[in-house]
């Protein structure tokens, strides 16, 4: 299938290349397809393989860009919240937030309210419920586990989640080749065909393969470099004369830990006591992530990993927050990092840096060659229409807002006037497995849980558990590489069936995994090993506390 996918690539012309698949580049690639563009997404890694999975996974108004005066983003953020309850209700879902307000914070009771009363204006057209104010009384009602020291009250609002940001990435991926987009993961772009003062296209080497044939090439109208954190170096890469440095990316950690003691129902967005920062602490994913932190980064961007203070500092501020909590290093089940793709500002707080997106022109420099610098889950469909509004343009095409992706569900989201309730009971009435398993595969695929399902009618050992007592199927690694364009079996746990994220860090379902792999893909015994090793090297930058020297020895 993939020299196939390498065939048709070298035998057509796009209208458009787009380099990156994190959700910018993927929904951007809907958008293209969605208009009846041609268009190439290329990665050098997977879907979703970068800063769209490292994020605190919400998807969010953008309540604290108002101090800032960032009024027209907060509005593009809420509308675009609700697009996604509506488009994607089987992964983004309502959050009720907490906010406590302590004497001595940066800001007091009154300015939450205002910031609060903001917040509903802007979101006129809200699906969700408005904030209310609450005493401290009513506050420690709702969350007992938070100190009482000094707390003042609390705002409760309501913002959205994505449980698992990676299928969201997906699922415009897969909705772009529904289109007829053209899908190529870990190809890496190694420079731009320039003729002309233009681009043509790009060259690229096929990474599965490891590299050893010759540069593939695939020729475009226009160029689209989506890298998030990237985007300098391929724009160094293709080579673009010229050019100023565009990202200056900030790091993120959070940590992810099981329930503890005063751990709240809701989530909580609190004021750091030792610098004023906002952090999160969350239900998430059966756990609790508690993030984020934010200062400006300048290394490797493949390996990018929290450091000890981080973690201490996410530690020491949740202790602090709920005092029963009594959180330790040891408590932290894993970590994880991703670096922002912001605009580069040479000075000031990494905090401060906009959260705007930019699409950089490179002409006259280079025509048919355009970065995007910046963006967020929260409006990458919005940002995704204008880059290829600019791409008609340059096209001399019609723009044709009315065939946009803001009137689509993405395809694991059942059909405008049902919802998933009504199909989950259906599904639920038609599936011979468990009713945890059930409620399991409608929250990871929705609508297209049915699909995983047929994958399990065809033998009776893909409806087995991959792990005994667990929730998930031994089908769901089938159907990651047969029908969700998974290379490896790192994207089948981390980005697919999401299975890298318990609390393990997925190191308990690698080797089932790959035996399933074995059984019914045709893997060898070599490549099952290799596949095994490969993961857990690839996930030891998230301190796993389930890596022990006695059942997961250091691949060589």
């Amino acid at each position: 299938m993939r020299s196939k996918a390498l065939s048709d690539i070298a035998d057509r012309e796009f209208d458009v290349i787009v380099i990156g698949a994190g959700i910018n580049g993927a929904g951007i690639a809907r958008e293209a397809a969605r208009r009846n563009l041609r268009v190439l997404l290329l990665d050098k890694g997977d879907i979703a393989g970068g800063t769209s999975a490292w994020s605190t996974r919400l998807i969010h108004g953008g309540l604290r860009y108002l101090e800032h005066g960032e009024l027209k983003l907060v509005r593009e953020s809420l509308r675009e919240r609700e697009r996604l309850l509506s488009a994607a209700p089987h992964l983004v879902r309502p959050l009720p937030m907490l906010v406590p307000v302590y004497a001595g914070g940066r800001r007091s009771l009154s300015a939450i309210r205002a910031g609060m009363l903001a917040y509903d204006l802007l979101s006129f057209d809200k699906s969700l419920g408005r904030h209310r104010m609450l005493s401290r009384a009513e506050t420690l009602r709702r969350a007992p586990g938070l100190s009482a020291k000094g707390l003042r009250g609390a705002a409760l609002y309501f913002d959205a989640q994505v449980e698992y940001a990676e299928r969201l990435v997906l699922e415009n991926v897969l909705s772009a080749r529904e289109w007829g987009a053209s899908v190529l993961t870990y190809a890496r772009v190694e420079r731009g065909l320039v003729e002309g003062g233009a681009m043509r296209g790009v060259a690229f080497v096929d990474l599965i393969d490891g590299g050893r044939r010759p540069q593939h090439q695939a020729f475009a109208s226009v160029v689209l470099n989506v890298a998030g954190p990237w985007v300098d170096e391929v724009v160094a890469q293709v080579p673009c004369p010229a050019a100023a440095r565009l990202v200056g990316g900030t790091k993120g950690s959070h940590l992810v830990v099981a329930n503890f003691p005063g751990a709240p129902r809701e989530a909580l967005y609190a004021e750091a006591a030792t610098d004023r920062r906002p952090f999160f602490i969350i239900p998430w994913n059966k756990l609790y992530l508690i993030g984020t932190t934010d200062t400006r980064y300048a290394g490797d961007l493949d390996q990018v990993m929290a450091n000890e203070d981080e973690i201490e500092y996410l530690l020491r501020e949740t202790n602090h927050l709920i005092p029963a909590s009594g959180l330790t290093r040891d408590s932290v089940l894993y970590t994880y990092s991703g670096v922002r793709p912001l605009a580069f500002q040479a000075d000031g707080a990494a905090g401060g840096i906009t959260r705007r997106h930019f699409l950089h022109d490179h002409a006259p420099a280079l025509e048919g060659f355009v970065s995007v610098v910046g963006g967020k889950l929260t409006t990458y469909r919005s940002l995704a229409e204008q880059a290829i509004d600019l791409v008609c343009k340059k096209l001399r095409r019609r723009v044709l807002t009315i065939d946009s992706t803001a009137f689509d569900n993405l395809p694991g989201a059942p059909p405008r006037g049902s919802d998933m309730a009504e199909f989950g009971a259906h599904f639920a009435a038609d599936s011979p497995l468990p009713a945890a398993t059930n409620a399991r595969l409608l929250r990871v695929y929705g609508v297209r849980a049915a699909e995983v399902l047929d994958v399990c009618r065809e033998h009776s050992r893909l409806c087995e558990p991959l792990v005994a007592g667990g929730e998930a199927v031994a089908a769901e690694v089938i159907f990651s590489f047969r029908h969700e364009i998974a290379e490896t079996l790192t994207d089948c746990l981390l980005r697919r069936t999401m299975l890298g994220l318990n609390s393990a860090c997925g190191l308990d379902v690698v080797e089932p995994a790959a035996c399933v792999a074995q059984e019914f893909l045709g893997w060898d015994q070599q490549r099952a090993d290799r596949e095994i090793n490969k993961y857990r090297r690839h996930v030891r930058r998230f301190h796993p506390r389930a890596f022990s020297a006695q059942n997961n020895p250091d691949p060589a």
